[in-house]
């Protein structure tokens, strides 16, 4: 496996934090493409350093967003912003080094965060900064 720091994606998980997810401190997420896998159906996954670890380390929570290039490449411009959300709310709310499953970061609740991502965006671009 090959991985490298993806600057573009870490840019689209930074809006996507700031707009939804304010709980995650960014500067202790980052994103990261790799190459050269042999899954089958694993488009990206989220990796969390342990509390033990962090204890261990002297750290505190840290994690990294692995976005598989043989598969992520393929989907469509909304299906890689809905794989990017559905990474980042495995996050939880206590910044802990922990991991919220799948019970909760489903299809459902990841399209219902998508289309409250497009809505603020949307609404970004319409606003009017200069109003008078």
């Amino acid at each position: 496996m090959k991985y490298e720091y993806d600057f573009e994606l870490q840019e689209i998980a930074e809006e996507i934090s700031r707009l939804l997810f304010p709980h995650i401190k960014i500067g202790f997420v980052k994103c990261i493409r790799s190459y050269g896998t042999s899954t089958k159906r694993t488009i990206a996954r989220c990796h969390a350093l342990g509390k033990v670890m962090q204890k261990a380390m002297g750290v505190k929570a840290f994690y990294a967003l692995e976005f598989l290039s043989e598969r992520f490449d393929k989907l469509s411009r909304e299906e890689q912003l809905k794989v990017i959300i559905h990474e980042l709310m495995h996050i939880p709310k206590t910044f802990g080094g922990g991991f919220k499953h799948h019970d909760h970061v489903t299809d459902k609740n990841v399209n219902l965060h998508y289309q409250t991502y497009k809505a603020k965006k949307e609404a970004l671009k319409n606003a009017n900064w200069f109003k008078i």
